[in-house]
């Protein structure tokens, strides 16, 4: 009643009520449809990094691990290589390596340097000619067969060749243990 508005048909602004609706429905949609779209182009890079990995595939590589006079026959020896998928942002983590022991002059077997029970790299004491998982206290036998310890199979095989005098691998993935182990 300050303003000597009896009728109620012009709000206390001086705009008139009919024209003040409209216009926050509108502001209303335009700010929910900024908000979406900024959420969209937010999500849409974020939901593309999460899946991509899913997506991608690694393939299989034979990668040259040296030549065949740096394995001597019944020796075993660490080879690294090139991760068959590296990232770009993965640094020295992009380099593994295997257990390469020659049998005899063109065969030779390749051994993964990580432990089937969690994924650790196991190191090779040849004096014991066993590999050994420093995690959990697994053990591997020289054919790579489990000695001790929770690791529930052998360790995984490289397939491996002797071309032209030099030693590959065929490089595959990190094996990773199956869920629940």
């Amino acid at each position: 009643m300050c303003n000597g508005n009896v009728s109620g048909s012009e709000p206390s602004d001086g705009a008139p009520a009919d024209l003040l609706t409209p216009r926050r429905q509108f502001l209303a949609m335009v700010s929910a449809g900024l908000s979406g779209l900024a959420g969209l182009l937010v999500g849409v890079p974020v939901i593309g990094f999460l899946v991509a990995p899913l997506r991608r595939q690694a393939d299989d590589v034979w990668r040259a691990v040296g030549p065949a006079a740096e394995f001597p026959i019944g020796e075993t020896v660490r080879a690294s290589y090139l991760d068959p998928q590296p990232l770009p942002w993965a640094g020295f983590s992009a380099e593994s390596a295997a257990y390469v022991r020659r049998l005899d002059a063109g065969t030779a077997i390749a051994f993964s340097m990580y432990c089937t029970h969690t994924g650790c790299p196991v190191q090779w004491v040849s004096s014991a000619k066993l590999f050994f998982c420093p995690c959990h206290g697994g053990a591997f036998h020289d054919d790579g067969s489990v000695a001790a310890g929770p690791p529930p199979r052998a360790l995984d095989r490289h397939e491996v060749r002797v071309r032209n005098g030099m030693v590959e691998v065929r490089t595959r993935k990190m094996p990773l243990p199956p869920r629940g182990t």
